[in-house]
């Protein structure tokens, strides 16, 4: 039987007068990734201290396993917390830094050999347990880090930001078996990343968050797809979201005295009037790339970034700055005038007070 899962019942925290989050209602899903994204200082990791115990709420309560744990001690609550920053015991070997919550826990000898050794193996630490922390890279001391949390039976696990210190290869890695791995366990994965990609990865539920408030909290999908304001499909957008002052006037949306194009389906039905069009990077292409269909733009080129695989440029759009996220190489000098086009079937539309009332999709 599937324990319930963690619920924010009004939480709020202040300090000296001012507001660090803001009351938040969610009731977390008790399988699968709950994401906490947003950029730095948004609030993630406060919120998760709030769920651990660590921090105690000047408002609400926090619900667990059917029960109000709001006052209940840290060690009282089964929880297992994993930071960017890594944490680890100085005097003990790899082996031992893994094991410690097993003993505590007072688990059997060959049980404790056998956890330790299967997440070692996992983690890529096997041939390091017998080494001390000192001894070990930071992304190995990350890995032994993740590895204790990991080999406890935690109902609740928080992992705030884990794999940020990892190499490329071992963080894609851990991506890909990091649900693999909570799959068959009975607890409630909490995961705070400032990368909507990792998010997307994750699956499971997203919640977005902004200045100490939780915007949006969803099926992560369908937060990506249908964010409930600006500040939710911002935060889920890297590199930013593209956002136009636009002019919708009888049947068609205006941008400035750029281009315009029609208000296809619902879209038709929007009062005349401003709103903002967000279109987010991937859907602004180099036209030399064959974007068919979608509306010609030509702006100067402030920055050309090349990551190997992808492009983004920069362009500056009658005094606006767009940018555009492309799949392989586009070699633009900074200052010339280049071509986009601007796939509006994809755009989404907000109101004045930031709410999405739409997109071409719908």
């Amino acid at each position: 039987m599937t324990r319930p899962g963690l619920e924010l019942r009004g939480i709020e925290l202040r300090v000296d007068g001012q507001t660090h989050i803001h009351p938040v209602d969610v009731a977390l899903a008790p399988q699968g990734f709950n994401i906490l994204l947003g950029p730095t200082l948004a609030g993630k990791t406060t919120l998760m201290r709030l769920m651990a115990g660590l921090l105690k709420p000047t408002a609400g309560e926090l619900w667990f396993d059917g029960r109000n744990v709001t006052g209940v001690p840290v060690r009282a609550r089964g929880v297992a917390m994993v930071y960017q920053q890594f944490i680890n015991y100085g005097h003990l070997s790899v082996f031992e830094n893994i094991a410690s919550p097993l003993r505590v826990a007072r688990a059997s000898r060959d049980e404790i050999k056998a956890r330790v050794g299967r997440i070692a193996e996992l983690l890529q630490l096997s041939p390091l347990l017998d080494r001390r922390p000192a001894e070990l890279s930071g992304g190995q001391q990350q890995r032994t880090a993740l590895a204790r949390a990991l080999v406890k039976d935690a109902g609740l696990v928080l992992l705030d930001e884990p794999l940020a210190n990892l190499d490329y290869k071992l963080r894609e890695a851990l991506r890909d078996e990091l649900p693999r791995i909570f799959a068959d366990r009975d607890c409630t994965v909490v995961y705070a990343t400032t990368e909507p990609t990792e998010a997307l990865l994750l699956g499971g539920h997203t919640a977005t968050i902004h200045e100490g408030r939780v915007t949006q909290f969803g099926a992560t999908s369908d937060v990506y797809r249908r964010p409930a304001d600006l500040l939710a499909a911002r935060a889920f957008s890297d590199p930013p979201m593209n956002c136009a002052p636009v002019l919708k006037r009888g049947g068609r949306f205006e941008l400035a005295d750029v281009t315009s194009w029609p208000a296809e389906r619902g879209l038709a039905a929007l009062t005349d009037g401003p709103y903002t069009c967000g279109l987010r990077p991937h859907r602004v292409q180099p036209l030399a790339g064959g974007a068919d269909g979608a509306i010609r733009v030509e702006g100067r080129v402030a920055i050309a970034e090349i990551s190997g695989s992808e492009s983004v440029v920069h362009f500056d759009l009658r005094g606006q700055t767009w940018v555009s996220q492309s799949h392989g190489v586009c070699g633009y000098d900074v200052g010339a005038t280049a071509a986009f086009g601007l796939d509006v079937s994809r755009a989404l539309y907000f109101a004045p007070d930031g709410r999405c009332v739409g997109s071409a999709e719908d």
